[in-house]
């Protein structure tokens, strides 16, 4: 999530949209989920820049509304803007064929790269390959959570502290806690607008075995309804931009359920990065891990689909609430600490990828390049893999 202001800066704004054909965006939201680098506040600055100044086709007031919704709602902040504005165009037919046209191409991208994994993760230079690229995503992620701070909680003390509060816990108990960020939330509410009452009283089996097959072969009875409703609890319970997701993967990933490694994770995260579109298509890998091709489907499905749900439900009346302060109150505190859980989950991974001198060089060296130099992340992380490749290749087993 990030604030309204912060990413809409439209120097001539549009009053009215422009005649557009429902085929004309979802060609454009086709393209976008094929050659959007650069992460869910890159995303949305495309959308405003290419639909809303240059094309004209979303009216200003459109596009404000849709973004304040995908912040309120969880899930992932670019996916449920282009889901609401294709509902804009042409109701839930519009929303539906638009969410189909962001999310297949880095899905497509994320199914081969999977199936390269799960086929040649053994061999050195891969393995070299996702060892400089982890140093870097640590960097990309760290970098991530400072830009949120700047955008969403700013000089706000309370925003700041809730921020404090949510990275310390996911730092100490490595998991995403729910509750954490309700809990911030209702504190932001009751601290900046208070309700008016409150000062008057207080395992299916697929009938072809590699459809189900992942690391450790065929998915166990019971894995693939466990891989559907854990990814459908992340995206019905995450708020913030996709970093958010990462620190709840971790939890359940890593640490509950066992089905991959803390290198493993890594690797997926890493897989996101490189692929255009929503990060959060993350998901796709780690089912495709564990399960095989149908496990890669849920896992896209279950995370996905709340958050379609999330904007074409409430999109008809989300108009009346925009504004209210109390809405706002409980966004901004949810945000601060899913802010915090990025930045706790920065420091959770980095114990693990960051591990001697030539990887704390990368991870540096990625961190200097963010900050000075304009260069889209998916460049930086093949980069890394490069030099990754080469620094095991001549250190040796």
């Amino acid at each position: 999530m990030t604030t309204t202001s912060s990413v809409l800066k439209v120097s001539n704004p549009i009053q009215e949209s422009e005649p557009y054909s429902l085929g004309a965006l979802l060609t454009y939201f086709l393209r976008l989920g094929t050659f959007g680098f650069g992460g869910p506040i890159a995303l949305v600055g495309y959308m405003q820049r290419d639909l809303v100044e240059r094309r004209g086709w979303i009216s200003k007031q459109d596009y404000v509304e849709g973004l304040a919704l995908a912040q309120l709602a969880p899930g992932p902040l670019a996916a449920q803007l282009a889901i609401y504005l294709g509902w804009v165009r042409a109701g839930t037919l519009g929303a539906t064929l638009v969410a189909l046209a962001f999310v297949l191409p880095s899905f497509v991208m994320v199914l081969v790269l999977s199936a390269l994994y799960l086929q040649y993760g053994g061999l050195a230079w891969m393995q070299g390959a996702f060892y400089g690229i982890g140093a870097a995503v640590i960097a990309i992620i760290g970098r991530s959570a400072y830009k949120l701070v700047r955008m969403t909680i700013g000089k706000d003390q309370l925003l700041m502290a809730l921020f404090a509060l949510s990275a310390f816990v996911t730092a100490w108990t490595e998991s995403e806690l729910v509750w954490v960020f309700f809990l911030c939330g209702v504190i932001a509410l009751l601290v900046n607008a208070p309700p008016r009452f409150f000062g008057r009283t207080v395992s299916v089996l697929a009938p072809w075995p590699w459809l189900v097959s992942g690391l450790h072969g065929p998915a166990v009875d019971g894995t693939l309804w466990k891989i559907f409703l854990y990814f459908a609890e992340a995206g019905a319970f995450v708020f913030g931009s996709g970093l958010a997701i990462v620190p709840f993967l971790h939890g359940g990933v890593v640490g509950k359920f066992h089905w991959l490694t803390e290198r493993q994770f890594l690797d997926a995260v890493a897989v996101a990065m490189i692929t255009p579109g929503p990060v959060v298509i993350t998901v796709a890998f780690i089912g495709y891990l564990v399960a095989g091709p149908l496990g890669a489907i849920l896992a896209a499905l279950g995370v996905f689909l709340p958050c379609y749900f999330f904007v074409i439900i409430p999109a008809a009346y989300f108009r009346r609430s925009v504004t209210n302060p109390s809405v706002k109150a409980f966004v901004n505190g949810v945000t601060a600490a899913a802010t915090g859980a990025i930045a706790g989950a920065a420091f959770i991974l980095g114990r693990r990828a960051v591990i001697d001198v030539p990887t704390v060089l990368i991870c540096l060296t990625t961190l200097l390049v963010l900050v000075r130099v304009k260069i889209s992340e998916p460049v930086i992380i093949l980069a890394s893999g490069v030099i990754g490749i080469v620094i095991k290749s001549t250190m040796g087993p």
